[in-house]
């Protein structure tokens, strides 16, 4: 059978971008199980919020981490063990969660467990894809997998909601280590390649042969190396504190949050996972555009249009609630949003760093959107408990928004035919 898919009309990275999108959609709904559960576990077992936060927190911060070493060791040991490893170690973390009885067995499974496995098949695995097997259109498939990544921690919840209110949140769990084994895990072991070139092919749009550069036998190496490339870079330094205050916005304060502030304000779960779900929804069209508009617009005109009007929008969300034509109207735009600030920042640091780089240093880039994130998570939880309620972090965080904006706009820009060239970087 796949020797039929190779020599079909449609070049195999097409399937690739499938199965990717597949596993970057469930995965990304695994990772958002946790704001189901913060009421829940709340009621049954009396934690407090800051202290479930908390584990959420964990978890991002050991999902951005992760998130470099992955791209490391998929230059090592190849994509697609690599994501089987980290399915089989999400449904391990998720099945021990139902059996948890005390706070730190929450911090470890759901905080270093399945945080960790999921940083594994992240948005820097949909950088990868994109840039080893397609030489056009890589923007666009940016946008369309990483729209996946986003989307699927939105579209899950409304069915995680439910089942956690009609038969109890272990349900929910449970349903993250099925869904990782039984569906995804035989998907990739099936039709997922390392690269082209390992099946006779060329990335696609390639007009020559495009050479595969050696593995490291240090497979950590690339890592490090990235980071130290990194850090010596201005543009570097610019993308890493926007994408900090995009995480922050994003998984950390609406991903987390909004589901238990929209039961503040006397709504159901089922009701606020709709919410998200509906952005979910839309981001997929939010950022498969970005990453069209990508291929052929400033990239930091992009992102600055984008934080400015994310920051505009989670500022007005306070006086959204209550009124539900203005939560869907928020939950439109806010979608559209998302994640559209990612095709742009991966095609800043390909042309900044390089192709064959571009997955880890973007991984490093993608870490402090994730420890923003997790600076979120906790504080918006814990400002919740002193001040009684969310609107102070979401003011602050929309604030926020509009200095990123300002940020990008800073990123130097280096003429070449077609668009940017590479910055100079000390080696």
């Amino acid at each position: 059978m796949i020797d039929r898919l190779i020599g079909g009309r449609r070049h195999y990275a097409w399937l690739i971008v499938i199965v990717t999108f597949v596993t970057l959609i469930t995965t990304a709904g695994f990772r958002a199980t946790p704001g189901v559960l913060i009421v829940p576990l709340q009621t049954e077992y009396g934690w407090s919020r800051g202290t479930i936060s908390l584990a959420i927190s964990l978890g991002l911060v050991l999902f951005g981490l992760t998130a470099p070493f992955s791209a490391a060791l998929m230059e090592r040991f190849g994509v697609r063990r690599v994501m089987l490893v980290a399915l089989v170690t999400i449904a391990t973390g998720a099945s021990l969660t139902t059996v948890m009885t005390s706070s730190w067995q929450l911090d470890l499974l759901w905080g270093v467990v399945v945080g960790g496995a999921t940083g594994a098949v992240s948005v820097p695995l949909a950088a990868t894809v994109a840039n080893r097997w397609f030489e056009s259109r890589r923007g666009l498939v940016t946008g369309i997998l990483t729209a996946s990544n986003a989307s699927g921690q939105m579209v899950f919840l409304p069915a995680l909601a439910w089942l956690a209110t009609a038969y109890g949140w272990r349900w929910a769990a449970a349903s993250v280590a099925v869904v990782a084994m039984v569906l995804v895990f035989p998907i990739v072991a099936l039709f997922v390649r390392d690269r082209p070139q390992s099946i006779g092919l060329e990335p696609y749009g390639a007009t020559e042969p495009v050479p595969v550069p050696e593995r490291s036998p240090r497979p950590f190496r690339p890592a490090v190396d990235g980071l130290l490339l990194g850090i010596r870079s201005r543009t570097f330094w610019l993308l890493s504190t926007s994408f900090f205050i995009c995480g922050l916005s994003t998984n950390g304060l609406i991903g987390t949050h909004l589901i238990p502030a929209a039961v503040d304000h006397h709504m159901t779960a089922v009701a606020g996972a709709s919410l998200l779900a509906l952005m979910g929804l839309f981001d997929v069209v939010g950022t498969t555009c970005s990453g069209w508009l990508t291929d052929r617009l400033d990239p930091r005109h992009l992102l600055a249009w984008y934080y400015a009007l994310r920051g505009l929008a989670v500022i007005a969300l306070p006086y959204a609630f209550g009124t539900g034509y203005a939560l869907v109207a928020f939950a439109v735009f806010y979608g559209l949003d998302w994640v559209a600030t990612v095709p742009p920042t991966v095609a800043i640091t390909a042309d900044h760093f390089g192709r064959e780089r571009v997955g880890i240093v973007f991984g490093w880039v993608f870490a402090s959107h994730q420890l923003g994130a997790a600076v979120a998570a906790w504080a918006a939880g814990a400002s919740r408990g002193w001040l009684g309620t969310y609107s102070y972090a979401f003011v602050s965080a929309g604030l926020l928004c509009l200095v990123a904006a300002g940020l990008s706009l800073r990123i130097g820009k280096h003429e070449r035919a077609g668009g940017l060239v590479p910055e100079p970087v000390p080696v």
